[in-house]
């Protein structure tokens, strides 16, 4: 009886924390320059990182928050620092905790754009 007050949530919290992460709640690109790109955390570390979007020269850039949890994207997001790049994200909505990532948008992908 014990066992199952035990297993039965526990079992309950890992169905939901593997739903929340392989579902997306939206995808897309963001366009800007990265400024911004730590790893973090003790017990599952994560990338995270800001990316600075400006629509005009002169305007005040809004900062678009990520994590990435796959070491081969931060390393090629890494590399792009403070250039222009387009960032493809998964928004996952719901994650438990802050261990898979700080932010709700995980970077799946990044590619370098021409200065405009």
């Amino acid at each position: 009886m014990l066992a199952a007050v035990v297993i039965v949530p526990t079992l309950l919290f890992v169905a939901y924390t593997a739903a929340t992460l392989a579902l997306s709640y939206s995808r897309g690109d963001r366009v800007g320059y990265l400024q911004k790109l730590s790893k973090k955390g003790w017990i599952c570390p994560t990338w995270e990182g800001e990316l600075a979007m400006a629509t005009m020269p002169g305007v005040v850039p809004e900062i678009f928050s990520f994590s990435i949890r796959d070491e081969k994207v931060a390393a090629k997001v890494n590399e792009l620092q403070g250039r222009r790049v387009a960032l493809e994200y998964a928004q996952k909505k719901g994650v438990p905790t802050k261990c898979f990532g700080e932010s709700e948008y995980f970077v799946t992908g990044v590619r370098s754009l021409a200065e405009p």
